[in-house]
């Protein structure tokens, strides 16, 4: 299972961009497009900082568990001798 979540959808309402959603969670802007394009893994700072930016909203409203594709995991498509 893998975390995912739900602020990139979120972030129109509150947040013109993600440098805007960035500095609210105080995290750094390249943090950000990281996960959002699927090369970085959510991590407890982007969590807090997540919560910070969205103070409405309760944890299982920003985040949820999904199963992980094939492709998420290519250690495990590998075949060792």
């Amino acid at each position: 299972m893998k975390i995912r979540t739900k602020v990139f959808e979120l972030h129109d309402e509150r947040y013109r961009n993600l440098s805007e959603l960035a500095e609210a969670m105080a995290i750094s802007v390249s943090q950000i497009y990281r996960v959002y394009q699927g090369q970085r893994n959510i991590n407890q700072k982007f969590v807090v900082g997540a919560m910070k930016a969205f103070p409405g909203y309760k944890l299982d409203d920003l985040f949820y568990l999904a199963p992980e594709s094939s492709n998420d995991n290519t250690a495990s498509n590998k075949s060792y001798r």
